[in-house]
Parts: C-alpha cells; structure tokens; sequence
C-alpha cells in the first residue's frame, strides 16, 4: 500500500532555489511513496509565484496557492497544510538547507505507526553539516534548552525546520504565528497533546545572509516570546511563579512610580495609593494574559467580572491598609509603599492562577 506525503514548501523570493527544491523532492517518490506537492507563495517580489505556476503546470503531483500580501513563513504552512490530503504532512524550505532524502528516514516511524510527529535534528547527526555563524547555533541551543524546560520533551532542535506529522494532527493544531514564531508554538501545542514524537538527525547545508538568509535577530525574540506565550499557562505552578515575578515587578514598579508621582504633587496618600494601583492592576492584567495565562476574563460573564474586581479590591485594600499602617513607623513615602506591594504580590499571584485566570495544567505523566 503507497503513502502519500503531502510536503508543503513556503515560499518567498526563492526564484534561484525553487525549480531545484522541488526537483529533489519530487526525486524521492518511489513505488511505496507517492508526493503531493503544495508550494505556497507568500506574495513574493520577485519571479517565485510564475516558476511555481511553470511546475505545477508541468508536473500533476505540484499545487501552488498564493498569499495576496507577505503574512511569513507561518502563516504559509498554515495555508499548506489546510490543503493537505497525504496521509502525512512535511515542512520543506525552498532554499536548499535540507535534503528531501531525509524525509524518506524520517518518514518511517510515521508509516510504522510509532510516531505522531517526527523532527529532523541538525544536531543529533553524523552527517555533512555546513560551519558558520556560532552565535546561531548558540541561540538555537539556549531556545532549545528552554523550550524543553516547559515542554518537558528532550529535543536537540526546537528551530528545525524538518517536522513531518500525521495529517489529522497537523490539521487538528490552530496555528497563531505568522513569521518564525511557527517552531516553538508547533513543539508546544503538540507537546501539550501528549503525541508521540521522534527525532532523527538529518544533514544541513546552512545559507549565509548573502545567498538569502532571512531570520533575524528580531525572530530570536519573538522565538522567546512564544516559548512563554504557549507554553506558561501549563506550566507547573513554580514555573508560573517565577514568571510572575517579571509580570509582578513590573507591576511594582509602575505601581509605586505612579505612588510617588501622585502624592509628590499633593493628592492624599489614599487616592495616591488606590490611582497607582489601578494603574498597576491594568499593567498586571495585560501582561497575565499576554505572557503568562491564555485565558481572559470574559467582560460578558457577570460571574467573572465579580470574581477580577474582587480579587482586584482586595489585593488594594490590602496593599492601602498596609502602605498607610507602615506610614505610621516610617517617614519614606517609597518604602511604606513597597511594604504594601510586597505584602499582596504572594496572594496576587495566587487570586489571578486559580481565580481570575483558571487554568488546567498539563500532567507531564499524561498518556
């Protein structure tokens, strides 16, 4: 019985790559193999989208969709795979990084139904591997590190770009990032499903900026963020914590900036406490659902707003009962005030994790 593999290759301004991506990929269909090729054009400026129309006029197995404007290489693949009709589905950049004749190894504990999701490690491998840009590998390696941290997977390369996955699973993950993001939100949705994945070492034939390198430094953040933004609100309740210290203190500061501000130009030290701390609960409240919980109050659900306010009052009626009762035996303005945020940090954090935000942390043992 023939497998289908469907690849999906974004593309953008690949004109000199393509025609040679898609002749090795098409190399690799056998007799027990068979391709469904779907080149995705992400509104490229350059000849991309017309060669990709050539191919596809001149072989059957090749389709090409195209993005009216550039969205990036996420938003891409999750066109591709929407259209994925293989009974597995691979992610092949268009620039000659990787060799197709790995897809063929990485492909089997897929059809010997041991895996879900198969992962390609540049790192893992005895293979021929391009040198340069140690600074790269040293990010991936560090995005890799934390990615496992919160995932609780032992992968080597979180960044490859060699996933191949069963189709239903692919199809069944909503995908929210548009650029680069795409890597480490993939590794944490199908981590969170408890899938089965493997990892494989495949061989690598890095590009320099100069022959069209596109990722950044700028995608090595927006990596970090997503780390955070998929994986923290299932994280184990120590981890959670140590996130909000960053959510938290940032909160403070705000907190007691504003504090300062308002009661160095006259108002009462009750009305400097309660604005500063409005002011603060509308910064810890963004970032929660930013950074560290996906769930949002719903401003619709009367029981959930009753539930955000008085989490929200109490924390400040803690925080000004403290703040004026620490008056009473110090004359710094700044440090009675610390003394009321930090006595309701430990009891915020605690009313927004099981309260304001409920969510269901993942049980690592979890079949």
């Amino acid at each position: 019985m023939k497998t289908v593999l469907t690849v999906v290759i974004p593309c953008y301004n690949e004109e000199n790559t393509l025609v040679e991506c898609v002749s090795r990929v098409r190399s690799i269909a056998d007799l027990s193999l068979c391709l469904e090729i779907i080149i995705v054009d992400d509104c490229s400026e350059d000849s991309s989208l017309q060669i990709a129309r050539n191919l596809a006029t001149q072989y059957n197995e090749v389709r090409v969709l195209q993005h009216d404007k550039n969205q990036g290489k996420g938003a891409a693949l999750k066109s591709g795979f929407q259209y994925a009709t293989g009974d597995f589905v691979a992610v092949q950049d268009a620039d000659l990084e990787y060799d197709p004749n790995d897809l063929k190894r990485l492909i089997v504990p897929l059809q010997d139904g041991k895996a879900d999701v198969v992962l390609g490690s540049r790192f893992c491998s005895s293979g021929a591997h391009r040198v340069f840009y140690f600074w790269h590998y040293m990010g991936n390696r560090f995005l890799t590190f934390l990615s496992n941290m919160f995932t609780d997977l032992n992968l080597t390369d979180m960044e490859t770009c060699y996933k191949i996955f069963r189709r239903d699973v692919i199809q069944s993950i909503d995908i929210k990032e548009k650029r680069f993001g795409f890597e480490p939100e993939i590794v944490a949705k199908v981590a969170h499903k408890r899938l089965r994945v493997y990892e494989m070492g495949i061989t690598y034939n890095g590009r320099t900026y100069a022959e069209g390198k596109k990722i950044t430094a700028r995608d090595g953040f927006r990596a970090l963020y997503c780390i955070l933004r998929y994986n923290a609100h299932q994280s184990p309740l120590p981890i959670q914590f140590l996130i909000y210290l960053f959510i938290g203190g940032t909160a403070a500061v705000v907190n007691l900036g504003f504090f300062l501000f308002f009661l160095g130009n006259g108002l009462s030290v009750t009305i400097s406490v309660l604005a500063a701390f409005s002011i603060a609960a509308v910064i810890n409240y963004l970032l929660c659902i930013w950074v560290l919980f996906r769930h949002k109050v719903k401003w619709g659900a009367v029981s959930e707003v009753i539930i955000f306010i008085s989490v929200v009052a109490f924390t400040a009626a803690l925080d000004l009962f403290i703040t004026k009762t620490t008056l009473l035996f110090v004359t710094a303005p700044a440090i009675a005030k610390l003394a009321g945020i930090g006595t309701g940090f430990i009891f915020n954090f605690l009313g927004r994790r099981f309260l304001v935000f409920p969510e269901k942390q993942s049980d690592p043992w979890q079949k």
